[in-house]
């Protein structure tokens, strides 16, 4: 596998090519969001237009399966921003990779990248800055910690008295069964997206190392992975909103 480069910054660990990515991922959601907003027409809509109203038109079908319009639509727009960003992200893995090799300490910002940080000799690493950043758990349990803090804030916002009530259902004895599965829907939202994306970055790299003989493997690993890409970010969407169901709207939810 290859290293990632990790400065030390105020006592944190910071893997620059996940932050590097998440910029990159912001950057073409802001674009892909501004051009189909860009000349709205009602009688001659562009395909950037007619694209959006589509995706728009299949969050709120998502957001319908787990609670009612009127509810559900406030959750519209986050749902529409976790789909776009995480679809996105998932993408920039496939159609290329930046890696370059070091064979001695290398500074960015007068930080030594930890990756090449002990160096000697003949050793080398080879350091890898394009990926998708979806395959970084670092990334995933951040997303997976936002829908955690969203749905516990809301769940003692909107619905304080069935809020608490949930925790000792059936029985009190299960206070600590619940207790734990409300902090295992976030852990299991990260790793699923993080394990599919990470695995097929993985595999992309084994084919490439099988020369010529993988290239028609390769074609058909890239379009199954814009497949998994696509149904990861429907997957983690989807939950989201039905966990804020559940605590949010707890009579509507499934």
């Amino acid at each position: 596998m290859h290293d990632a480069p990790i400065i030390m910054l105020g006592g944190f660990h910071l893997d620059l090519s996940a932050v590097m990515m998440l910029l990159v991922t912001m950057l073409i959601v802001f674009v892909i969001c501004r051009l189909a907003v860009a000349n709205l027409s009602v009688e001659n809509p562009s395909k950037m237009q007619n694209f959006m109203e589509w995706v728009v038109e299949f969050v709120q079908g998502i957001v319908g399966s787990s609670m009612s319009s009127e509810k559900g639509k406030p959750f519209v727009s986050l749902g529409l921003t976790l789909i776009l960003f995480i679809f996105v992200s998932n993408l920039l893995g496939l159609p290329l990779g930046v890696i370059t090799e070091a064979h001695q300490p290398e500074t960015v910002f007068g930080k030594v990248i930890q990756a090449t940080a002990n160096l000697s000799g003949g050793e080398h690493a080879h350091i890898l800055w394009w990926k998708s950043p979806t395959a970084d758990i670092a990334v995933t349990a951040g997303l997976a910690a936002v829908v955690f803090v969203i749905m516990n804030y809301l769940g003692v916002k909107n619905n304080r008295e069935q809020y608490f009530k949930h925790y000792v259902k059936p029985f009190p004895i299960f206070l600590p069964l619940n207790i734990i599965e409300n902090f295992s829907k976030p852990i299991a939202l990260a790793i699923r997206l993080y394990a599919n994306i990470f695995a097929g970055e993985v595999l992309i790299s084994v084919i490439l190392k099988m020369s010529y003989i993988g290239i028609p493997f390769m074609g058909i690993w890239q379009g199954f992975s814009v497949f998994v890409g696509g149904l990861q970010a429907y997957i983690f969407t989807m939950l989201t909103m039905v966990y804020i169901s559940q605590y949010a709207v707890p009579e509507e939810g499934h």
